[in-house]
C-alpha cells in the first residue's frame, strides 16, 4: 500500500516507466490503482528508432506487472513522506 500511495502523489507529474521488455515511455501519469496499474498521457517513447510501431500513441495503459522501473523527476519525491510511510507500514507488520 506504501507505493499505492507514494505514486498517487505523483498524477499530473512527467514519470519514464520502464518496461521488462526493454522499452522506455515517458509521459504525465494520470492515474495508477492498488495493482499499480499506470495510465499514461501525452506519451513519447524513449527510443522511439527502436519502436517505430510506437509512435503515433498518445496515451497508454500500462499493467503494473510488466513495470520494470519507474523513473520520477527529483523534485517531485517527498522523501520525508516516504519514511513516514515506511516507518509506519514496518509498525503495521509487526
Amino acid at each position: 500500500m506504501l507505493f499505492f500511495s507514494f505514486f498517487k502523489t505523483l498524477v499530473d507529474h512527467e514519470v519514464t516507466v520502464e518496461l521488462k521488455n526493454d522499452i522506455q515511455i515517458k509521459g504525465t501519469l494520470k492515474s495508477v490503482d492498488q495493482y499499480l496499474n499506470i495510465k499514461l498521457e501525452d506519451i513519447q517513447v524513449v527510443d522511439e528508432l527502436k519502436h517505430p510501431h510506437l509512435s503515433s500513441v498518445k496515451n497508454v495503459f500500462i499493467r503494473g506487472s510488466v513495470v520494470r522501473y519507474v523513473h520520477l523527476p527529483g523534485n517531485a519525491v517527498d522523501t520525508a513522506l516516504l519514511e513516514d510511510g515506511r516507518f509506519l507500514q514496518m509498525q503495521v507488520d509487526h
